[in-house]
């Protein structure tokens, strides 16, 4: 995969990320006086990190063959496309006394930031094409 590819389909892979999040937040928010009820937030990078941190590994690593897929895989990569956005609650924390876990002005600002993120994303993506426009032109 070239590095055109692969930067528009992370990308891609963020800003669904992003409005996934944007989706949980708004949740959040929105029940944010519910007794008994727990925050949830989206975990995402640390996931695509290990990954890319897999293929990195795997370049250094010894190779060994397989000569049947059954056989164990070691110092296989694990490709970035395979990393799911997981939902996670915190069922841990309680800051209020009726069991609920969620500050609406965080949750606000949560909201606000995944907001300018995604604008932000929009815009390298543009740019990616742009610099494609513009070698195309030449």
């Amino acid at each position: 995969m070239n590095s055109f590819s692969r930067s528009v389909d992370l990308l891609q892979r963020e800003m669904d990320v992003t409005s996934l999040r944007y989706q949980v937040s708004a949740n959040n928010l929105a029940n944010s006086e519910v007794p008994n009820f727990k925050r949830s937030v989206v975990n995402f990078e640390s996931e695509l990190k290990r990954a890319f941190e897999s293929e990195e590994n795997a370049k250094k690593s010894f190779k060994l063959t397989r000569t049947d897929e059954r056989h164990i895989s070691i110092n296989e990569p694990f490709d970035y496309r395979e990393v799911e956005p997981r939902r996670v609650t915190d069922f841990l924390s309680t800051a209020k006394a009726n069991g609920n876990n969620v500050d609406a002005e965080t949750e606000a600002n949560n909201i606000l930031q995944i907001q300018m993120q995604y604008r932000l994303l929009t815009q390298l993506t543009s740019f990616e094409f742009e610099q494609v426009n513009t070698a195309m032109k030449k």
